[in-house]
């Protein structure tokens, strides 16, 4: 959310980074490679997270504004 404190289009680039599924997963390999597994709880609870978002119809931002998503105008 703080990416929308420099404008729009950095704020739905930043969401939708911290917002897609391939960063969490990707740490999530990496956690089990290097056997860190206390990271796992918090990368189930991202994933989790972004889930939810999906669930509830929030999806990625388009850059144009915060409320229009790729699933729906919330």
């Amino acid at each position: 959310m703080l990416g929308y404190l420099v404008n729009a289009r950095m704020g739905a680039a930043v969401y939708n980074l911290v917002h897609t599924t391939t960063l969490p997963l990707f740490f999530v390999a990496f956690a089990l490679l290097s056997k860190q597994l206390t990271l796992l709880p918090y990368l189930l609870i991202w994933l989790a997270h972004i889930g939810i978002d999906r669930m509830l119809g929030y999806g990625l931002k388009y850059p144009a504004n915060f409320k229009d998503t790729h699933l729906q105008h919330v």
